[in-house]
C-alpha cells in the first residue's frame, strides 16, 4: 500500500522531530554557568588556581564560571559533593593530590573514586620545605647533616592533617634521610606554617604561594623545593633531588574533575576551553607570579598522570602507615 502525500508528510515530520529529541542535550553546552568547586579554603593554591582558570575558561566558553568553596575532610567534602552531582557538563572538582589518595588512606570516603572522571589537569604548584630562621642550617642537606650530628631523637614536622601534601613530605623525608621526623596534625596548612613561625615545630613544607612571601619577608627559611626544577620566582632555592633526596618529590597540583557519566563531547569541550585558558598570558602571567607551572594536555594525559600519582604516593602511604579508621 502507497502512502498518501500527506501521510508521508506527516510521518517525515514524526521522525524529524523524534531525531530531534533523541538527540544530545549537550548540543548547547553550555547555555547556563558551570560551577568549579574548589574543595579547600579560600586564599590557598587550589583556591588561587581555580579563581584564575575559571575567569579564562569563562571568557573562552562565553559563560560565567562560578567557584564555589566547599572545605572540609581533607578535599573529600567539595569531592563528595561534586560526585553526587548531576552528570550534565554544568558541575566541576578542582581537585588536588588527595582526590587519588583520600581513597588509600580513609575508609570513610562518601563516594566511589569511580564516580569522578579526569577532565584536565590545571597546574602544579611547588612545595617548599620550611625552617624557622633561626635554625642555622643553610639548606636541607645541611639541616639533615646537623640533626644526624647532633643525633637528634625527635624532629617536628608540621602537616595540615592526615593524608595532606605536608604529611606526605614528613613521611617522605623520614624514609629519605632516615630522621626520626614526626608528623604534627594542624588543622591547616597555614597554621602548620604559623607553628614553624613560632619555632613549636621543627620545620614543614606548604605550597609557593604561602611560603615564599614569608621567606621574603624573612619569617620562614627555605631548605629545598620538593619539584622537579627550581621555581622562576626564587632561583636560590635547592630542590630536593639536588640536595641529594629524590625520593623527596611532590607538588600541590590541580585538576579538573566532572561527576562520571557525564557526556564525552561535553568533556572534550571543556579539556579544550582549559587548554586554550592555559595558553592565555594573562594566565600564564598569573600563575607565574606564584611559581605556579601551568598544566595542559589531553583527558587521557591527565588520567594516565592521576592514576602515576595514586600508585607512586600509594607506596608513600603504606611506608607511613597513614591509614585512617
Amino acid at each position: 500500500m502507497f502512502r498518501t502525500p500527506i501521510r508521508y508528510a506527516a510521518g517525515l515530520l514524526l521522525a524529524c522531530s523524534a531525531a530531534l529529541s533523541s538527540a544530545p542535550a549537550s548540543a548547547a553546552w553550555p547555555d547556563k554557568p558551570i560551577t568549579f568547586v574548589a574543595p579547600f579554603s579560600a586564599g590557598g593554591a587550589n583556591d588561587l588556581v581555580a579563581r584564575i582558570i575559571a575567569k579564562a575558561v569563562g571568557g573562552v566558553l562565553n559563560q560565567s564560571v562560578i567557584v564555589e568553596n566547599r572545605p572540609g575532610a581533607g578535599g573529600v567534602v567539595g569531592a563528595a559533593h561534586v560526585a553526587h552531582s548531576a552528570p550534565d557538563g554544568y558541575t566541576y572538582l578542582v581537585g588536588s593530590n588527595g582526590t587519588v589518595t583520600n581513597s588509600l588512606i580513609r575508609s570513610d570516603q562518601p563516594y566511589k573514586d569511580e564516580a569522578l572522571t579526569p577532565v584536565a589537569l590545571l597546574s602544579i604548584t611547588p612545595s617548599v620545605i620550611v625552617a624557622n630562621p633561626a635554625n642555622p642550617a643553610k639548606d636541607l642537606k645541611d639541616f639533615v647533616a646537623r640533626a644526624q650530628k647532633a643525633k637528634t631523637d625527635r624532629i617536628t614536622f608540621s602537616t595540615a592533617g592526615n593524608g595532606s601534601t605536608p604529611h606526605f613530605v614528613a613521611v617522605m623525608m623520614k624514609d629519605a634521610t632516615g630522621l626520626p621526623v614526626e608528623p604534627i596534625a594542624y588543622k591547616s596548612g597555614s597554621e602548620g606554617v604559623t607553628a614553624v613561625i613560632g619555632n613549636q615545630v621543627d620545620a614543614t613544607s606548604e605550597a609557593s604561594i604561602v611560603t615564599l612571601p614569608l621567606i621574603q619577608s624573612g619569617k620562614l627559611k627555605a631548605l629545598a623545593t620538593t619539584w622537579d626544577k627550581r621555581m622562576a620566582s626564587a632561583p636560590d632555592i635547592p630542590t630536593t633531588a639536588e640536595e641529594g633526596y629524590p625520593g623527596i618529590r611532590i607538588g600541590h597540583w590541580a585538576g579538573l574533575y566532572a561527576p562520571s557519566g557525564t557526556p564525552a563531547d561535553v568533556l572534550d569541550k571543556m579539556n579544550e576551553a582549559v587548554q586554550k585558558a592555559l595558553q592565555s598570558q594573562e594566565v600564564l602571567d598569573a600563575l607565574k607570579k606564584s611559581s605556579i607551572e601551568p598544566g595542559g594536555g589531553s583527558r587521557a594525559s591527565f588520567q594516565a598522570f592521576a592514576a602515576n600519582e595514586r600508585k607512586r604516593l600509594g607506596e608513600v602511604v603504606k611506608k607511613g602507615n597513614m591509614h585512617m579508621q
